[in-house]
């Protein structure tokens, strides 16, 4: 069992982890049905950023057009478009031996897909959470559940992991965008 981490929390990883290059991390939902509504389709993405929080090359955007990263060091799994059964809905794989130099922080984001035409936001996104698993134990390392403090919101910085003194350190964000993934797009230095 992991630890559970509130939002703004940091905890070491691979300090604390010796030995630790492959985690998975696993993103999950549940989503508040109601009548007449359409489904919603959250999405996860990991922006690789410099020491500024910019990325740099389209490339360093990982997002369901764009799976894996050159380096091999950061993979999405794939798109879930319902978000139904238990356990983790999405997940992105990082290899920290193989993330390049350049990059100094994944931010991890969920956003909902086309939520401005379906009137959808986070506000009717419940049991949300994050955790961090060491793929070779497959041992589940820390947790951060989301609560409920969104409402209009439309995208959600979820948490960071980034490089501290040669060792990464994952960090608790929890911090909502109205604006979908064109909002943090622009937040994180790129074009759209």
């Amino acid at each position: 069992m992991g630890i559970n981490l509130s939002k703004g929390q940091r905890i070491d990883l691979t300090k604390t982890n010796p030995g630790l290059i492959k985690v998975i991390v696993g993103l999950g939902w549940d989503t508040n049905k109601y009548s007449g509504g359409q489904d919603f389709d959250l999405d996860a993405s990991a922006f690789l950023t410099d020491a500024n929080g910019s990325v740099t090359q389209d490339i360093d955007f990982i997002f369901y057009n764009n799976l894996v990263h050159p380096s091999g060091g950061v993979e999405h799994t794939g798109d879930n478009r319902t978000g139904e059964g238990e356990g983790d809905d999405e997940q992105i794989k990082i290899d920290f031996s193989k993330v390049p130099s350049h990059v100094h922080r994944i931010a991890i984001t969920v956003t909902i897909h086309d939520a401005e035409s379906r009137s959808q936001n986070f506000g009717q996104v419940s049991n949300s959470f994050v955790r961090v698993v060491d793929e070779d134990k497959n041992s589940e390392i820390l947790r951060f559940d989301l609560g409920e403090d969104f409402s209009v919101e439309t995208a959600v910085v979820v948490c960071e992991l980034y490089r501290h003194n040669g060792d990464w350190k994952f960090s608790a964000v929890g911090s909502g965008f109205s604006g979908g993934l064109a909002a943090l797009c622009r937040n994180f230095g790129l074009e759209v």
